[in-house]
């Protein structure tokens, strides 16, 4: 077994620890843990070391086979004297025998040497499996690290217009006190507070939750978990991201991903099965050979020397032809036709999924970017908006109900734009993961 690819990896393992002794982890950070200790992706390793075994028997299948062989036997009663061919009555006899055979297959269609290759295919599928399996992780945490990032911003969102309401419930009181507004304006501002403080607990449990999300697709010890923070990247986002072209440049990029090289190394590993099968409606020759000796106190002579006059030595060829044997054969052979025919088909089939899904992320990402887009105008209008609105019910010449609409439809704004801000991003991470890029932030 190679050593160097497992000194990597505890490596990575190593510096990985180190990192998450930290309070605080980045999106790479929390990738490289879970691609390492997913145990899906240990189920997945393991499948690797069965397919590895399976791969190298298959290899000592066309070694000779040696075999030896010894017996001891005793006997009473009526024997025979095999010198002298006199019946022997009422006497104990023993005997002793010992052989050594080998046998091996010379030709048999290539049917073993293609089983080795078929084999050998089913370590790639297996490797390019667990590949797969980690792709799926990664972009299964990116996901929900977004979406604690979002979660985080909207929270941050929530808590800024529950103070600045709260500011100008103090305001308000004070203009109540000195006659400038009404009670009933104290009230419903306070009635806004409320409700913005509802928005807040809301937001604040949607935080936890995702936390929670995440630190489980993770799989993270308790001890690991209480601590366990991430890392907000900067804010900024160009507008201008998404890649140039479309998304026939992306898909050509993408037919190394793990899922197509499967589907690849199936096509491949079928037609290996094929011609294994076909093999075996060949004529087969094999060769055997055999050296054996005996003692056996019926004859005269010590026990070595009767193994040396006794030796029985053997050589001999074999030739199988299959005539008729139920038509076996022949179906596994039609079979495997049909297979391989099935695997180019699943082939396409994949390709095309890929293809589908690379159309579908890329009309993804820009939709996202002309949402984000329009909710960053939208958000601006608004909160120009409400600034003017604020500054007339200070003054007293805007009621305390259009004051509250007004902060209501900004907090919409603000969440409208952080979600279309990080389902863009996300989108461009797929792309991204599409076109090999590693994901980060």
């Amino acid at each position: 077994m190679n050593k160097f690819p497992i000194i990597s990896s505890l490596l990575v393992i190593f510096t990985c620890l180190g990192c998450y002794a930290q309070s605080t982890w980045t999106l790479q950070q929390c990738i490289d843990y879970a691609r390492q200790n997913n145990l899906q992706v240990k189920m997945e390793e393991i499948g690797v070391e069965q397919a590895q075994n399976i791969a190298d028997q298959s290899k000592w299948d066309i070694a000779p086979s040696v075999n030896a062989g010894l017996s001891h036997s005793m006997s009473w009663g009526r024997s025979v004297n095999l010198q002298t061919l006199e019946i022997i009555k009422n006497k104990r006899s023993m005997s002793t025998s010992g052989n050594l055979s080998a046998s091996a297959t010379i030709f048999q269609g290539l049917s073993k040497t293609n089983t080795i290759k078929s084999n050998m295919t089913s370590l790639k599928i297996a490797e390019q499996q667990v590949e797969k399996v980690k792709n799926d992780i990664t972009i299964q945490i990116t996901r929900a690290y977004l979406q604690l990032l979002l979660s985080r911003e909207i929270e941050k969102s929530a808590l800024q217009s529950c103070r600045s309401t709260e500011e100008q419930v103090e305001r308000t009181a004070k203009l109540v006190d000195a006659g400038s507004q009404a009670y009933s304006t104290l009230l419903e501002v306070k009635a806004q507070l409320a409700n913005e403080k509802s928005q807040l607990v809301s937001a604040s449990s949607d935080v936890r939750t995702n936390m929670l999300t995440l630190i489980q697709l993770l799989d993270l010890p308790a001890d690991m978990a209480s601590s366990f923070n991430v890392v907000a990247p900067d804010s900024t986002l160009s507008e201008n991201l998404l890649p140039e072209g479309n998304a026939e440049g992306i898909y050509e990029q993408a037919l190394g991903l793990p899922q197509v090289k499967i589907a690849e190394y199936g096509l491949e590993k079928s037609k290996f099965d094929y011609k294994a099968a076909w093999g075996r409606l060949l004529p087969s020759l094999s060769v055997q050979a055999g050296y054996g000796s005996y003692y056996t106190d019926g004859q005269s002579g010590a026990f070595f020397t009767q193994f040396e006059h006794n030796k029985n030595p053997s050589l001999g060829f074999s030739l199988n032809i299959p005539i008729f044997n139920g038509l076996a054969a022949r179906m596994g052979t039609r079979n495997a036709r049909l297979a391989v025919r099935n695997s180019q088909l699943l082939l396409e089939v994949q390709k095309q999924s890929l293809f589908k899904e690379i159309q579908t992320a890329y009309n993804e990402a820009w939709n996202a970017r002309e949402r984000m887009k329009a909710a960053k105008e939208n958000m601006r209008s608004i909160q120009e908006s409400f600034t003017y609105t604020e500054n007339k019910f200070n003054v007293g010449m805007m009621n305390a109900t259009d004051y509250n609409i007004a902060k209501t439809n900004l907090f919409k704004a603000v969440s409208a734009y952080y979600q279309a801000k990080y389902q863009y991003l996300f989108e461009l991470k797929i792309l991204d993961f599409y076109k090999g890029k590693a994901i980060n932030l």
